[in-house]
């Protein structure tokens, strides 16, 4: 069963940048996997950030469009998410997830729909200070 580990986060201050990584193993990508970023802030409930396919087809949430971007190594097996101009308000524990049901979620437009993912990281914590 694929498992994912995130790694990166960390203290910045606000207009720095960061990137995440999220390590999937256990795992052979096939078409219609997706990987995707989320994040919870305190007090807040768990939102979407980010999302890639096997093919590479992206789409993020709201808050993060333009400021954002997620990539994947050529194996598939890796994803980032480069974050700059970051603000306070993206302070959160940052969450990495799996879909390898295979769903094609981003096709179907739920690519930022957490209950579908079944294979969840334990978090990074990034802190943007004013």
């Amino acid at each position: 069963r694929v498992q994912v580990v995130e790694s990166g986060g960390g203290s910045v201050q606000s207009g720095g940048s960061l990137r995440l990584s999220c390590s999937a193993s256990k795992y052979t990508p096939t078409s219609g996997d997706t990987l995707a970023w989320f994040r919870q802030a305190p007090g807040k409930e768990r939102e979407g950030v980010a999302a890639i396919d096997y093919d590479g087809k992206t789409v993020y949430g709201a808050g993060v469009r333009g400021r954002f971007s997620i990539s994947q190594d050529n194996s598939k097996t890796t994803v980032y998410l480069q974050m700059n101009n970051l603000k306070p308000e993206d302070t959160a524990v940052y969450y990495c997830a799996a879909d390898t049901a295979p769903r094609y979620l981003l096709l179907h437009g739920r690519g930022l729909a957490q209950e579908v993912y079944h294979a969840w990281g334990q978090g990074t914590e990034v802190t943007v200070s004013s």
